[in-house]
């Protein structure tokens, strides 16, 4: 895969001077000169709407800057204090308790839906159908053969499922462990890591199974299909004597629901029509699709991309302050 804006923009905080064609105004006068802090996190979507969003704020005159962060310790630190003022992307899937937690505090406000529905499972090419022929059902996994196929020479005979990074979660191990799937779990440095394993084995036709997430360009681009695991529960994960195995929690699948944007509580005070713009702030499944495409398949930079849309959507982003 071609290197991606992460090993650009990651490593410090990211003053940004993002201009781009977009035309400044003076920062509204009861206004904070503050810089307003934007989370960028280690996923391409994300930080695709963490650059737009910037790039919306400056034109208006804020002092914007883009600061490398935790995905899940971000809402129990960062933006409870104040140094974040909002993260693009929280996902039901992986961050659902956190947020929960997190606007219980008083410090943290949920800023609305970002628009997609969030869905993350395992994931398998469609031309390893025909080597487990019971897929997609997750009890197909179990069968020694089926497992052997998707094995490689460091797992086998046990099948090998490239999760994500481990800060993600996704209680990948425990699921194993509960459904007594014959695989090992093997995570990803970076999702830019995980993805360019699925692109060399769908070139070569190889063995892989992985953890892919929509909205993505992946889903797009790969003919594949989700495992389809026990429904996911909230009592799956907490309570053991719920669900297929009596004895451990995590037997189900990876639950689903909204992605939402989330910020500082302070925010909407301080900058208030910043909080409004973030708030009204949407994009569909289709377009993130297409944007991170852009980035991660056609190596475009980041800031080109986000102001391209800027610019073709200009009518509704000046909406979004009314």
């Amino acid at each position: 895969m071609k290197e991606t804006f992460r090993r650009k923009a990651f490593g410090a905080a990211i003053v940004l001077g993002l201009g781009l064609g977009v035309s400044t105004t003076p920062v509204l006068a009861q206004e904070s000169t503050d810089p307003i802090k934007i989370a960028m996190f280690d996923w391409t979507s994300v930080n695709l709407n963490a650059t737009i969003l910037a790039q919306i704020l400056k034109a208006k005159g804020y002092n914007v800057e883009l600061v490398t962060s935790d995905y899940l310790s971000s809402l129990q630190t960062g933006l409870q204090t104040g140094d974040l003022t909002i993260g693009m992307e929280f996902w039901d899937t992986t961050a659902g308790e956190a947020m929960a937690a997190a606007d219980a505090s008083g410090k943290t406000e949920k800023l609305g839906a970002l628009g997609p529905k969030a869905k993350e499972e395992w994931w398998y090419p469609l031309y390893m159908k025909e080597k487990c022929p019971g897929l997609p059902n997750w009890e197909a996994l179990k069968e020694p053969a089926c497992a052997e196929a998707f094995s490689t020479p460091e797992t086998a005979p046990k099948g090998r499922y490239v999760g994500g990074p481990v800060t993600w979660e996704g209680f990948d191990d425990e699921r194993v462990e509960a459904l007594g799937l014959p695989f090992e779990v093997i995570h990803a440095g970076t999702d830019a890591a995980m993805f360019a394993e699925l692109e060399s084995a769908y070139q070569r036709q190889a063995p892989v199974m992985l953890w892919v997430y929509s909205p993505h360009w992946a889903p797009a681009k790969y003919k594949g299909e989700w495992v389809e695991f026990p429904e996911h529960s909230k009592a799956c994960y907490e309570d053991p004597s719920v669900g297929i195995n009596p004895d451990m929690a995590y037997d189900c699948g990876k639950p689903h629901g909204e992605i939402w944007k989330n910020g500082w509580a302070g925010m909407k005070d301080k900058w208030p029509v910043a909080h409004k713009i973030a708030t009204n702030y949407s994009i569909s499944a289709d377009e993130l699709n297409a944007l991170s495409g852009q980035v991660d398949l056609d190596g475009k930079p980041i800031e080109e991309v986000a102001a391209a849309w800027i610019a073709a959507n200009q009518a509704k982003v000046d909406a979004w302050a009314q």
